[in-house]
């Protein structure tokens, strides 16, 4: 099969289309069809190995464990492995696997669900990784309620254009933050208020915030309490402009011992991969109050470019893979 290689960490010139053998499914594993990949902000971070301390966390020190990147996918099952319950060859399903970016990838039966209804197989690549981490950083993190004012920082990008979407859902007034060029992409995904961050900052203004999320990184917590009201939520979704060897890490370490000596609550935030959660985001599709914004597709060949163009920040949206 055609798959998007790497040996050694570094910029997306180390990336590869090579020809390597298909894989074959274990025990509870189920070997999908790739009819789509997703891009997400982590994928450049296993491609560069940066921070350095993602290495220590067992992605590999010296050259990436996984070699075929990629994480968010959709496709058909084309076989199971001994002890897979629920699915079964031609089922249509997205989620969460090692290797997306290829024509065939593995996938954990656990980390799998049937592909929403009325959705196009190619679109579901985009719900994975991004919904999850927006469903759970809305609800478990900043337990968002009706009427309560949100303020989505990042709004146009991956996360950020589910977790608009998902916080009106539940009833939220929301806010969200971008660049010029992506005004309308936020509004279009019923953000009540649009701030673009190169006019007008977001912490001038007379109505503060009961619970912020913010998926861009690169804001110091002064600046981001600045808007909180004052038993307001905030909360962090990666980090990209930190220190040469904790990266955004060292904005999470500060917000986790701020925490207890502030009113604000302060919460640094990781996704977890959960089915159930994937069914959620299933029904979310299936009842409108959802729709991945799709930038573009691209073929594997141009994998390369659409990571640099994702981490350059001009992604409005999802950026997809096809093999």
């Amino acid at each position: 099969m055609k798959a998007i290689v790497q040996d050694r960490y570094g910029s997306s010139e180390v990336l590869e289309l090579r020809d390597i053998e298909t894989p074959k499914p274990g025990p509870g594993e189920v070997l999908i069809a790739v009819r789509a990949a997703a891009l997400d902000a982590g994928v450049w971070h296993l491609m560069s190995g940066q921070p350095p301390l993602l290495r220590l966390m067992g992605y590999g020190l010296r050259a990436p464990k996984v070699r075929v990147r990629g994480r968010e996918v959709a496709g058909r099952v084309e076989a199971v492995g001994d002890g897979v319950s629920g699915l079964r060859p031609g089922d249509e399903v997205f989620g969460i696997c090692e290797g997306s970016f290829a024509e065939y990838a593995i996938a954990s039966q656990d980390k799998l669900a049937l592909k929403p209804v009325g959705l196009p197989l190619e679109q579901a690549a985009a719900l994975s990784i991004s919904g999850l981490t927006a469903l759970q950083a809305l609800r478990d993190a900043g337990r968002v309620e009706p009427g309560r004012r949100v303020l989505v920082i990042g709004a146009a990008g991956g996360v950020g254009t589910f977790a608009v979407q998902l916080a009106k859902a539940h009833g939220a007034h929301v806010t969200g933050v971008c660049s010029t060029a992506k005004t309308e992409l936020v509004r279009s995904l019923g953000a009540d208020e649009v701030i673009d961050y190169t006019r007008e900052d977001f912490a001038d203004g007379d109505q503060p915030y009961d619970l912020i999320l913010d998926t861009a990184g690169n804001r110091t917590l002064t600046h981001l309490r600045r808007a909180l009201t004052p038993r307001g939520t905030l909360v962090l979704i990666g980090g990209e402009n930190g220190g040469r060897w904790l990266g955004g890490m060292d904005r999470v370490l500060r917000a986790v011992l701020l925490n207890p000596f502030v009113r604000h609550t302060l919460k640094p935030f990781m996704a977890s991969e959960s089915k159930a959660d994937l069914d959620v985001l299933k029904q979310h599709v299936e009842a409108g109050t959802v729709t991945p914004a799709i930038q573009r597709t691209c073929p594997l060949a141009e994998t390369a470019q659409a990571i640099d163009q994702l981490h350059r920040g001009e992604a409005r949206g999802k950026i997809l893979i096809v093999p």
